[in-house]
């Protein structure tokens, strides 16, 4: 009568003491810290942070890691074709050097685990070109002329040195533009994609990943157009969102399938002002059930519409694919706060399971980039000029996440206050990693809550810190 409590007292009693020997022994945290007057640049603090029992009597930033979201897949850049060119230009040894710094975790590496490339090219490209293109008035519609040889001297080798280096590295593949003589304009910027030609882009799509696969370069996922109500970029292609779902449903679906792939489908990939184009595609049983998730960018509206997204459509991935985040090379200044605050931390605190941020490189003019269309002020998270390296904002405000949140972490719950935004996360390893932009003009003294104990720290003004434990 009474073995049901004999097991379950000492279960019970084995619980406690463990929540309260956790409470008693929560160990020092590292502090790594970035200040807009660049006197510390992601910079570990040479003084660990004690918990201890003492409150202060400050405001408290309150960590829950009972209270669990989403899993994060990475952080990361896109490596653009231009990116890639820059790249290619550097000595072999200053491009390994570079790579290492940027993928790997080792040393001052900061893991970024996640990239984004142009399926074709991006406006960040010297040329706008596709994998098949050809004379005009002429077609190709069993793609017997399709090749990644554009991309054989410069995309293709600088991902495989990438994945030499992290191999787990997650890829997402996005299409700026179909080719021009699937186009109803005929012309790489602008126009929709023929009716007529449905079947033979999804073939394309299909060749694009099988074709990456044989060059040992696994693409996790893609998203079907990059900005699809956006025709104004060089390359680039308007695409409605029934238009996207009846490419899905009917075509790009079934031909994912029927070649075995496993690379995911993720919808729309343009900013959350029009969340009725995602939960269109979402709400359809035919398209939905080939979709992973909704990509989004930040350059209009709210990025708390990728929660209400995430409430309609619980079971769906929500990405942050791009935003770009500049500060002019050479700045005396670092504006880390409002990106790490309004970027990284906003997004995965509205269930986005990466962020990746726009462009991983660019030389001294925000080049390489298309005419009449392409952008000329992005300058990316590293200005680029043969070896010479110059670390941007972007570099810095990654860093912050990608260094010690990774792929498999978990977001837990994080209190904020006034002009100090968190994100709290749970590692593989059982670590903490709290990040906290201060966006004030002024210097925030606060506490860290954790399991009973509280960890008192200042946080310098607009600047940003990680706290790991």
């Amino acid at each position: 009568m009474n073995l049901k409590r004999i097991v379950l007292i000492p279960y019970a009693a084995l619980i406690f003491f463990a929540v309260a020997s956790r409470a008693q022994t929560v160990p020092d945290a590292e502090e790594w810290l970035t200040t807009i007057d660049r006197s510390a640049l992601f910079e570990r603090q040479a003084e660990p942070l004690h918990f201890s029992d003492a409150n202060g009597d400050l405001p408290a930033i309150a960590v829950n890691d009972m209270e669990q979201y989403q899993t994060i897949e990475g952080f990361g850049f896109a490596v653009t074709g231009g990116s890639a060119q820059l790249l290619m230009r550097m000595t072999p040894k200053g491009r390994t050097a570079l790579l290492k710094q940027i993928f790997s975790t080792e040393g001052d590496g900061i893991g970024a685990s996640y990239i984004r490339v142009s399926i074709g090219s991006s406006d960040m490209n010297d040329h706008a070109y596709s994998y098949d293109d050809m004379p005009p008035g002429q077609t190709d519609e069993d793609l017997k002329n399709f090749s990644l040889a554009p991309d054989q001297s410069t995309v293709i080798p600088v991902l495989k040195e990438i994945l030499s280096i992290e191999p787990q590295i997650r890829i997402l593949g996005s299409p700026w533009s179909a080719p021009a003589w699937m186009k109803t304009n005929d012309a790489v910027r602008g126009g929709e994609l023929k009716p007529e030609c449905y079947g033979v882009y999804a073939q394309y799509l299909v060749k694009y990943v099988e074709g990456m696969e044989s060059e040992g370069i696994p693409i996790t996922a893609i998203t079907v157009e990059n900005e699809p109500l956006n025709p104004k970029n060089t390359p680039s292609m308007v695409m409605f969102a029934d238009e996207e779902d009846k490419f899905i449903g009917k075509y790009l679906g079934p031909a994912f399938q029927a070649a075995g792939l496993k690379t995911e489908i993720q919808v729309y990939d343009h900013n959350p002002d029009v969340p009725s184009y995602p939960l269109s595609i979402l709400g359809d049983p035919v398209a939905g059930r080939y979709v992973a998730g909704t990509a989004f960018h930040l350059y209009g509206g709210s990025a708390s519409t990728l929660t209400d997204v995430h409430n309609q459509y619980p079971n769906k991935n929500l990405y942050l694919t791009e935003q770009s985040v500049t500060d002019w090379p050479g700045s005396d200044t670092i504006g880390i706060a409002d990106p790490v605050s309004d970027v990284l931390i906003g997004a995965t605190r509205n269930w986005s399971r990466n962020v990746l941020l726009w462009n991983l490189a660019a030389d001294p003019h925000a080049g390489p980039h298309t005419n009449n269309g392409g952008c000329d002020s992005c300058f990316g998270a590293i200005t680029l000029d043969g070896d010479s390296v110059i670390l941007n904002v972007a570099y810095y405000a990654l860093a912050h996440f990608s260094k010690f949140v990774r792929p498999g972490s978990v977001r837990i719950g994080s209190s904020e206050l006034e002009q100090l935004s968190t994100a709290a996360f749970l590692t593989p390893e059982g670590k903490i990693v709290l990040v906290v932009a201060n966006t004030g003009n002024f210097p925030r003294n606060f506490v860290v809550g954790y399991h009973g104990k509280f960890l008192q720290t200042t946080m310098p003004s607009e600047s940003a810190g990680t706290y790991v434990w």
